[in-house]
C-alpha cells in the first residue's frame, strides 16, 4: 500500500516544492534590494494580464509540452533521455528542408509534411543512442547528451555551408514560402470574434501540442505497447520474464521520444521564425526534463507544468524589461524551480510521507 495518497503525490508535493522555490527566490530578490511582491505582480501581469502576455506564455508552453512529453515517454521505459535539445534541433532541420522543398500553396498542405519531417529527423537522431543502449549497453544519458553537441554542429554546418542564401552573412536559411505561414491565435480566434494580440507568436502548433498530450496518454495507458513500456520501466527482469523484448521497448520508446522533440520545431521554426536559425531550440529540450518531472510524467501534469514554465519565461522577460533585476537573476529563479521540483523532490516528499504514515498509525491506534 502506498504511504501517500495519489492526490498528494500529484498535487501536494509539486505545490510545496514550488512554494519553497518561490520563497527562496523572494529572498534572493530582497537581497539585491528589490521588492519580491512587486516583482511577482509584474510577472503575473506580464504573463497573464493581457492577450499579448498570454500569447507568449502559451508559445513557450507549447515548446515545453513537446519536450516534456518526449522525456516522459522515455522515462516510463526507465530511460533518461537528455537529448531532446539535439533531437529538436535536428527536427528544425527537417521542418526547414520540407518547407523549402516546394512552393507550398497553403499551410494546410505544408503543415502535415513539416510535422512528418520534424518528427522523422528527431526520431532519426534518437535512433543511434537507442540502438547503442539496446544492443551495446551504452548509457543513454551519455550518448544522448553527446548527440546534443553533434546535432548543434550539424545544424551549424548546414546553415553556414548549405542552406544560407547567397550573399547573406546571417547563418540562417532563406525565409519559408508564404504558403507555409501558420495561423496565429489572433487569426484563429478572430474567426469566432474573440480579440487577441496580433503580435503574439502563439499559433496552431498549440493545438497540435494538446493533441499530442491526448495521444501520449492513449499510448501509455490504453494500448498494449504502453502497458509493456511501463512494465519494462518498473521492472526490467519482470518484463523479460513476461516475454517483453527490451530491444523493442528501448528503440521504439526512444523513436517516439525523438519524434515528439522534433515536432517542437513546428512551433518555433515554422510558426514563429518562419526560417531556420542557429539555437532555435533555446534550451527547451532541457527545460522539458523539469516540466516532465514536475508533471509526474503524466500528460495532464506536463500540460500544467509547461504553462508554469511558460509563465516563468514570459514573466522573467517582463522583469528584465521593466525593472533593474538582471536577466541572470531570472535564470536563477528558473533554476531554483527546477532544483526544488526535480533534484530535491525527495526533500519535500519524505516529510509528507512521514506525516501521512503518522496519521495512518494514529488512526489505527485509535481504532484499537
Amino acid at each position: 500500500m502506498d504511504v501517500m495518497p495519489k492526490w498528494a503525490d500529484v498535487l501536494l508535493v509539486p505545490v510545496i516544492s514550488l512554494i519553497l522555490a518561490m520563497v527562496i527566490s523572494a529572498l534572493v530578490i530582497l537581497g539585491i534590494g528589490e521588492d519580491p511582491w512587486a516583482a511577482l505582480k509584474l510577472m503575473v501581469q506580464g504573463s497573464f494580464g493581457s492577450t499579448y502576455g498570454w500569447g507568449y506564455t502559451l508559445f513557450y508552453a507549447t515548446n515545453f509540452i513537446f519536450t516534456g512529453l518526449a522525456f516522459a515517454v522515455a522515462s516510463h521505459a526507465a530511460m533518461f533521455n537528455i537529448g531532446a535539445e539535439g533531437q529538436a534541433t535536428l527536427g528544425g532541420l527537417g521542418v526547414a528542408l520540407v518547407c523549402l522543398a516546394l512552393p507550398w500553396p497553403h499551410w494546410t498542405l505544408a503543415l502535415p509534411a513539416a510535422m512528418a519531417g520534424g518528427a522523422l529527423f528527431g526520431a532519426a537522431w534518437a535512433f543511434l543512442p537507442a540502438w547503442l543502449a539496446a544492443k551495446r549497453g551504452s548509457h543513454i544519458v551519455i550518448t544522448t547528451i553527446m548527440f546534443n553537441f553533434i546535432g548543434a554542429a550539424v545544424l551549424n554546418y548546414m546553415l553556414v555551408n548549405a542552406m544560407r542564401p547567397e550573399g547573406s552573412m546571417d547563418p540562417a536559411s532563406a525565409k519559408f514560402p508564404d504558403g507555409t505561414n501558420l495561423p496565429t491565435l489572433h487569426e484563429m480566434l478572430a474567426v469566432v470574434g474573440i480579440p487577441f494580440a496580433k503580435s503574439a507568436p502563439a499559433n496552431v502548433a498549440l493545438l497540435i501540442a494538446l493533441l499530442a498530450c491526448f495521444l501520449v496518454w492513449l499510448l501509455l495507458w490504453r494500448t498494449r505497447f504502453g502497458f509493456e513500456l511501463r512494465a519494462y520501466g518498473k521492472s526490467e527482469s519482470g518484463a523479460i520474464y513476461a516475454g517483453i523484448s527490451p530491444t523493442k521497448i528501448i528503440i521504439v520508446a526512444m523513436l517516439i521520444s525523438g519524434g515528439l522533440s522534433g515536432l517542437m520545431a513546428v512551433n518555433n521554426v515554422m510558426g514563429e521564425a518562419e526560417r531556420l536559425v542557429l539555437n532555435s531550440v533555446e534550451g527547451a529540450g532541457f527545460i522539458g526534463i523539469a516540466v516532465a518531472l514536475m508533471g509526474r510524467n503524466h500528460p495532464l501534469g506536463i500540460l500544467i507544468s509547461a504553462i508554469l514554465f511558460g509563465f516563468l519565461y514570459q514573466g522573467g522577460a517582463e522583469l528584465a524589461l521593466w525593472t533593474t533585476i538582471p536577466r541572470e537573476l531570472i535564470v536563477v529563479i528558473q533554476g531554483l524551480v527546477i532544483l526544488f521540483t526535480g533534484a530535491l523532490d525527495n526533500m519535500v516528499r519524505m516529510p509528507i510521507e512521514r506525516l501521512f504514515l503518522w496519521r495512518r498509525r494514529s488512526r489505527q491506534t485509535a481504532g484499537e
